[in-house]
């Protein structure tokens, strides 16, 4: 069975329809999306028509939950405030139902676990690999092995006998039978990692492997939708720097 694994999409529709395009392409058995379909860029309607069309199981990212106003967006800094706010007045209420009713974790393909920032909580980052094994303990009360995350914008790939350093290209790693893995498909809409383009992952359950891949997307028409929408421009350029 082949699994795509998406995360982060943040309203970015050209960074959805291309990651979609590939993933199509691969005629995959199943999708699952670690959250935040909303949040960071303008088009929060159209890129939850794309997920919502498609029935693609999907959890609860922290963004989702403060756009259909489900938390208070007080802590989020100046800018992403400022979004949520905007898109909370105007996100259908059908999508306001819909956020509302997601999930906070995904279990799926018997040994895995899908969460948005880690399996202790939605909010919570894994950035490096001590900060994936001190998750450790909720994988096993969970009786999963492999946990995709999301939330920090960059791919990864940790487990419990240490980090692998990702090349950026089409990376395929086996996964050993014995081991308990962290693996972070990287961002939809706005990636971190110095590498602008959409970032995904493939999941074969078969070979117990998992690929990460990127493709290019129309950032300037991402970028003019932001500043045509009256968002702040920050968000507009950190796009082109992947970060």
């Amino acid at each position: 069975m082949l699994i795509a694994v998406i995360s982060d999409l943040h309203s970015n529709l050209e960074a959805t329809l291309a990651v979609f395009a590939e993933i199509d392409k691969r005629k995959p058995d199943g999708i699952v999306c670690l959250g935040d379909l909303t949040g960071y860029n303008a088009n929060p309607n159209e890129v939850m028509d794309e997920v919502r069309g498609r029935n693609i199981p999907c959890i609860m990212g922290n963004h989702d939950a403060a756009c259909c106003g489900l938390e208070d967006p007080w802590f989020f800094r100046a800018a992403a405030k400022r979004v949520i706010q905007w898109q909370n007045r105007i996100l259908r209420d059908d999508h306001k139902e819909y956020l509302k009713g997601l999930n906070e974790q995904v279990a799926f393909f018997n040994e895995c676990l899908g969460v948005h920032g880690s399996p202790g909580h939605r909010d919570d980052y894994i950035i490096d690999w001590l900060d994936a094994m001190r998750q450790i303990e909720h994988i096993d009360k969970a009786k999963r092995r492999i946990c995709f995350f999301g939330h920090s914008h960059r791919q990864a790939f940790f487990s419990d006998k240490g980090a692998t350093e990702l090349t950026g290209q089409r990376d395929v790693y086996h996964l050993h039978p014995m081991n308990k893995y962290f693996l972070n498909p990287g961002a939809v809409g706005q990636p971190r990692d110095r590498d602008p383009r959409a970032a995904f992952m493939f999941f074969e359950t078969e070979k117990m492997t998992v690929e990460y891949c990127r493709v290019e997307y129309d950032i300037e028409s991402t970028q003019r939708r932001i500043i045509e929408a009256g968002l702040p421009s920050e968000l507009a350029k950190r796009l082109a720097k992947g970060k």
